[in-house]
Order: C-alpha cells, then sequence, then structure tokens
C-alpha cells in the first residue's frame, strides 16, 4: 500500500493540471467569500444573516475545482491508457483508488484548509464593518469561538468528501467530461430543484436529501433550529453519497476490463 501512495503522488504532482487546481480552489474560494462579505450589510439584530456562511460561501463555486481535480486524477489514466500500467503494476485492484484516495484527500485537506483559513481572515476584516458587530447581536468571528470552528473544520470536511464523491463517479463512469457533468448536477441542480418546489414538505426533504444543501448545513452558526437538517446529520447525508459512490466505483473497477 505505501508503494502504491507513493506512485499515486507522484502521478499526481507531477501533473500541471493539479498544481493549477489547487491554486484555483484557493482563489475562487477566497475571491468569492470576500466579494460576499463585502456585498451585505446588517443594519439590525433582525437582518437573519449568518456571518459564519458569508464568510465560507466561496466553497460553493471552490468545490467544482475539487470535483475536475479529483476526476482527472482517475478518468485521465482512462483518456491515456495509463491504467493499463498502473494496475499491471498494482494487482490488487482495490488498493488503486484506495491510494488515490489517500493521496487526494490529503491534497485536498491542505488547499481547503488554506482557502478556508483565509475566507475566515477576509470575514473577520470585512463583515464588522457592515453591521456585524456585538451592538447588532453577533460574535466576533473568530476560530476561538466552538461553532465558528465547527463551521470552518466542517468546510474543509466538505471538500474533502466531495473529493472523495468525485473519485468514486470516476470510477464508475471513466469518461472525465461525464462525470464531471453527473457531479455537478448532483451538486448545483438538486438545490435549483428544491427551490422550484412549491410544496414545503418535499422541499425540504430535498434539501435534507441534496449532497450540497445537507453537506454545507455544516456552516451555519444561527437560527440551527430553521435548518432543513442539523449540521452533523448533514455532512452525514454528504459521507452517505461519498461512500455509496466508492464502492460503486471500487465495486465496477473490479468488475471490469480496463
Amino acid at each position: 500500500m505505501n508503494q502504491a501512495v507513493h506512485a499515486e503522488w507522484t502521478k499526481l504532482r507531477t501533473v500541471p493540471e493539479t498544481g493549477w487546481l489547487l491554486l484555483a480552489l484557493i482563489a475562487l474560494t477566497v475571491a468569492l467569500s470576500t466579494t460576499a462579505a463585502a456585498a451585505v450589510t446588517c443594519s439590525s439584530s433582525a437582518c437573519g444573516l449568518d456571518p459564519a456562511r458569508i464568510s465560507l460561501s466561496g466553497i460553493d463555486l471552490g468545490q467544482a475545482t475539487v470535483v475536475i481535480l479529483a476526476v482527472l486524477a482517475l478518468s485521465g489514466e482512462y483518456s491515456t491508457s495509463m491504467i493499463r500500467i498502473t494496475l499491471a503494476a498494482t494487482p490488487r485492484r482495490i488498493t488503486v483508488p484506495a491510494a488515490k484516495a489517500a493521496v487526494l484527500t490529503g491534497v485536498v485537506l491542505g488547499a481547503g484548509t488554506i482557502a478556508v483559513l483565509a475566507s475566515v481572515l477576509a470575514g473577520q476584516l470585512i463583515l464588522p464593518g457592515h453591521g456585524f458587530t456585538a451592538a447588532h447581536g453577533h460574535r466576533p468571528l473568530t476560530l476561538a469561538d466552538a461553532s465558528m470552528l465547527r463551521a470552518a473544520g466542517g468546510s474543509v470536511l466538505y471538500l474533502a468528501l466531495i473529493a472523495l464523491l468525485s473519485l468514486g463517479a470516476a470510477a464508475a463512469v471513466r469518461d472525465s467530461a461525464v462525470a464531471i457533468g453527473v457531479v455537478l448536477g448532483l451538486l448545483y441542480v438538486f438545490p435549483v430543484i428544491a427551490q422550484v418546489v412549491t410544496d414545503p414538505t418535499w422541499r425540504q426533504h430535498l434539501q435534507q436529501f441534496a449532497p450540497m444543501t445537507a453537506g454545507l448545513a455544516i456552516q451555519a452558526t444561527t437560527g440551527l433550529d430553521r435548518l432543513p437538517i442539523s449540521p452533523w446529520r448533514g455532512l452525514g447525508v454528504l459521507a452517505a453519497w461519498t461512500a455509496a459512490a466508492l464502492v460503486a466505483g471500487g465495486m465496477i473497477l473490479q468488475l471490469r476490463d480496463a
């Protein structure tokens, strides 16, 4: 397993797209979070806005680069037929996705941590000037606060789970464009459908079931009683989607020819 992990790390870090996609993850996340923080104003204690979610809103866009990175980590080998060499060198097929998952998780956790910390810092600097102060009932945006620490740490875990979900989809589908389309559709289409549905019960069920909506509930620090699903349960829903994708992808990889 150690040799497989080392090989996957070598492949991932020597592909030019990896560095650019990780930089894009950080840049897009921080840029959108900063823009969101600069665009909102809380003029009273009843503004109903969550400063933590505003500061971390860049995750909504940054996750797209994680999807692309994770899919290319596996399906890119199919497009070049390098997967045959990989599987020949590692007869136990399940070792290949396991090694890729370990390496991918590590790099996404690292880049995700930088992106989240920078986004939180931007929120700390910008939001107090836009009315998010103690006078309006908002606590300082700091990681010393347990709920903010959960929101920030949960956002990093969210990105790692998205990476593994995408890796499972790539193992099942193989084609890069199709796999990326499937995962992005799963993430972004569900919330749109939920907004279109008029029945409140069905809307809530869709929000509880959708991987993005449920997973990002981990960012909430205010109004928890109004959420369609609690923060940790929401992240658990995303973890279930991820586990299902990895199991399906692993089984297909085992049974299908390279």
